[in-house]
């Protein structure tokens, strides 16, 4: 008994480094992790529920939390998660709460249905040294692929109507 209460935590791994430049070591990482995690799931309730925004952050942030609750070491939450180091998580965890806080203010969602964006078109060239991202041309089998669908579907489609207008007559 004694040694699970006192000797568990002093047997713990401890972890030396990060291995990231600026990135210190925390060694209560878990607590804080979890401190941090119920934070966000408070302050994203001032989202609306039905916007995607709060659903995703709540998805991701619910599953984290139990992470952190049901494993106690840091090696396990890393591996569980699957999203890099318990202190990449923390600066995450804090980013997201400062997110959800211009969220709030920039207020995203609050635009009328009515509300028309004024579009402005310009004719101006695109610099060269910005990428215009156009992708190349398909291969040839693909519209033969493409071709050979579009044949079938047409083909079949009348056959179905014809068999649910002959179902229909009797």
């Amino acid at each position: 008994m004694f040694l699970r209460a006192i000797g568990r935590p002093l047997l713990a791994k401890v972890k030396q480094t990060t291995g990231i430049v600026g990135l210190d070591v925390v060694p209560n990482a878990r607590a804080v992790l979890i401190d941090l995690y119920s934070k966000t799931l408070k302050e994203i309730q001032a989202v609306p529920e039905d916007e995607g925004y709060r659903k995703a952050v709540e998805s991701f942030t619910r599953h984290r939390l139990n992470v952190c609750k049901e494993e106690e070491d840091w090696e396990a939450i890393e591996k569980r998660l699957g999203c890099g180091q318990v202190e990449e998580l923390i600066e995450e965890a804090q980013d997201e709460l400062t997110l959800i806080a211009k969220m709030i203010e920039w207020d995203p969602w609050g635009v009328p249905d009515d509300y028309e964006c004024e579009v402005i078109e310009n004719d101006a060239p695109i610099p060269k040294h910005v990428p215009q991202h156009r992708p190349g041309p398909l291969p040839e089998d693909f519209y033969r692929t493409l071709e050979g669908l579009i044949s079938e579907s047409k083909t079949k489609i009348p056959a179905a109507a014809t068999s649910t207008d002959s179902q229909l007559k009797e």
